[in-house]
């Protein structure tokens, strides 16, 4: 066996190295220093005296014999010998990461099953074990490490400071075939809190998503920051303040999705609400920006956690939560599905699917809407015959509901619907609902998701009540929003679209590329009737006759609505075109697609003002 060693080593080292190679090898030993091309030291093995074949590996195949290793003053690489197992260096490497795959103390996960949660390392298998799944990498399993671990420098080994992984999981995976970033805490560790390490981990994952371009999942169980680490984390540049900025960069870049498994507070509330979509879990999840005990301490008031900030709240109250599942396995199906509408980055088109016919017969929506504009109906029934069957996701269902927001396909392609619902407060437009429509819009456009905006609306709701909500202010991003979307949009007036309510919805004058009238639409400043009493209030008063007031009423209002009428509309031009009811569902088929590639810019400026 020839071994070279580090130069300047003196012939004496030479020689001692190679007699003791000699002795445990058994094989002859050459040692040279250096470059040198001939050996300083030879040391033979007495073909008596050699180690049996079984000690000093294969002698008949020769497989030390051609051998080459190095060592460095005076050393010798381990790998000299061979072995075909792991080293004892390996097996202690591999049992530190099982201590660390065990989580937090173990009294902490023995409490999941009570909370009927997953341990953290479960949830992982449950998200990227799948046909169509994988766990690929993690980063930052030894964060900590020296902290808490019986090996550690600066430990004890006490089970109750447990801090493997610094409570925080990060990484990537192929999730539903899809490459992504992923970060999930462990709640077995302090909470899920989050420290200096864990918000290493968790700014590298987020910039390394800016640089790939893939989407991030954020996993969120934590009870904010530790505050008796706060030193070295809190309002440093690369401290947990930086996780807002990063998710603002990633804003639009990329999608980031949030699925809540706890109680989030404080810090840890602003990820769910800066992500594109959160998801929170029926009787587990959580988000406020001070715990219960902290609002009674600042405020006096007694709240438990669900009425300050569990599902119902941020899902029909606050508007911050997207979908609500029944549990984890729920909450991972639609996520699954979300993500099937949206692409991997701003620079790409969503994934098109297999095109599937509606679930319902779209020959129904001309019977499905009243002609009667005061009349009530479900948007949902004509969505129904409209879209892919099974592919409609309505997110913030139960927030501003008189108007859906909803993705679904259309011959495979994804699209956002924002659609009036006529069975709430006739389709009015109300703060929340107007709010909800903006970020939809905004979010849509942002992931190149073309626009479908079906319009039964009387217009923004009046009122002092809702001028205190702010009409006018929410009103005005939705219209902005409207405004300023660069994806395909199609708009269908399917009944009433009265004032600014068809600006909101995509109206003629903001540059959908069809407007399409079915022959139930109208288009005004207002409703026959309102618009009657507003403009002959005291001609009708002056007529003492009821019968003669009611018929001269009635004759003024059909007037009007001749005005208003989808023909008037499409005989001025102000409509693309009137389609049978029938045929929508082809008609739109076909304007998405030839519109697919379609160039719209907005004017050179920074950005707008309107938030």
């Amino acid at each position: 066996m020839n071994v070279r060693i580090a130069d300047g080593a003196s012939e004496e080292e030479a020689s001692v190295i190679a007699a003791a190679l000699a002795e445990h090898v058994g094989v002859d030993i050459a040692v040279y220093i250096g470059a040198d091309d001939e050996p300083t030291a030879v040391r033979e093995v007495d073909s008596e005296s050699a180690t049996a074949p079984d000690q000093a590996g294969d002698a008949s195949t020769g497989q030390n014999a051609h051998a080459t290793v190095s060592a460095t003053n005076g050393g010798t690489d381990d790998r000299a010998s061979d072995s075909s197992g792991p080293t004892e260096r390996e097996d202690r490497l591999r049992e530190e990461i099982e201590d660390i795959l065990e989580g937090g103390p173990s009294k902490y996960r023995d409490q999941l099953s009570d909370e009927g949660k997953l341990f953290v390392r479960d949830r992982l298998e449950l998200w990227f074990s799948g046909a169509n799944d994988e766990f690929l990498f993690e980063d930052g399993k030894f964060a900590a490490f020296d902290e808490w671990h019986p090996d550690g420098a600066d430990t004890d080994g006490s089970e109750d400071d447990r801090l493997p992984a610094d409570g925080l999981i990060t990484g990537a995976a192929t999730f539903e075939n899809r490459d992504v970033h992923f970060m999930a805490n462990d709640y077995t560790v302090k909470r899920g809190s989050m420290a200096a390490k864990g918000v290493e981990k968790f700014l590298r994952m987020q910039q390394r998503a800016l640089k790939t371009g893939q989407p991030v999942l954020y996993l969120m169980d934590s009870s904010g920051g530790r505050i008796d680490q706060q030193t070295g984390f809190f309002a440093n540049r690369e401290g947990i303040g930086k996780y807002y900025y990063n998710h603002s960069m990633l804003s639009g870049r990329v999608p980031q999705i949030c699925v809540l498994y706890g109680p989030c507070i404080a810090g840890a509330a602003y990820t769910p609400v800066f992500a594109d979509f959160t998801v929170m879990v029926e009787g587990m999840s959580a988000m406020a920006i001070a715990s219960p005990r902290m609002v009674q301490m600042v405020t006096g008031e007694e709240i438990d956690m669900q009425e300050l900030g569990g599902p119902a709240v941020h899902t029909r109250e606050s508007g911050s939560a997207d979908l609500v599942a029944r549990d984890e396995e729920h909450a991972r199906e639609l996520v699954a599905q979300l993500i099937t509408y949206l692409p991997d980055n701003a620079d790409q088109k969503p994934p098109r699917a297999a095109g599937r016919s509606p679930a319902s017969a779209p020959a129904g929506i001309d019977a499905v809407v009243p002609q009667q504009p005061n009349t009530s109906y479900d948007m949902n029934e004509v969505i129904e015959r409209l879209v892919d069957a099974d592919s409609a996701l309505e997110v913030r269902p139960d927030y501003g509901a008189e108007i859906l927001t909803v993705f679904a396909r259309i011959d495979g392609r994804p699209i956002g619907i924002v659609a009036n619902q006529p069975s709430r407060r006739a389709g009015a437009i109300f703060p929340d609902a107007a709010e909800k429509a903006a970020e939809f819009i905004w979010k849509a456009d942002a992931f190149n998701v073309p626009l479908l905006y079906l319009c039964d609306t009387p217009g923004f709701m009046a009122g002092s009540q809702v001028e205190k909500e702010g009409i006018l202010e929410k009103g005005k991003k939705m219209i902005y929003a409207t405004a300023s979307a660069t994806v395909p949009q199609q708009t269908v007036v399917v009944r009433k679209a009265y004032g600014a309510g068809i600006y909101a919805m995509g109206g003629p004058a903001y540059d959908p590329e069809s407007v399409i009238g079915l022959p139930s639409g109208e288009i005004g400043i207002m409703g026959p009737e309102a618009a009657i009493n507003a403009v002959y209030a005291r001609k009708l008063s002056a007529v003492d006759d009821p019968d003669e007031r009611a018929e001269l009423e009635r004759e003024l209002r059909e007037t009007y609505r001749e005005d208003i009428d989808i023909h008037r509309m499409a005989s001025d031009v102000v409509i693309d075109e009137i389609v049978p009811p029938s045929t929508l569902r082809t008609e739109l088929e076909n304007r998405f697609e030839f519109y697919a590639d379609v160039e719209k810019s907005l004017p050179s400026k920074k950005h707008g003002t309107i938030l």
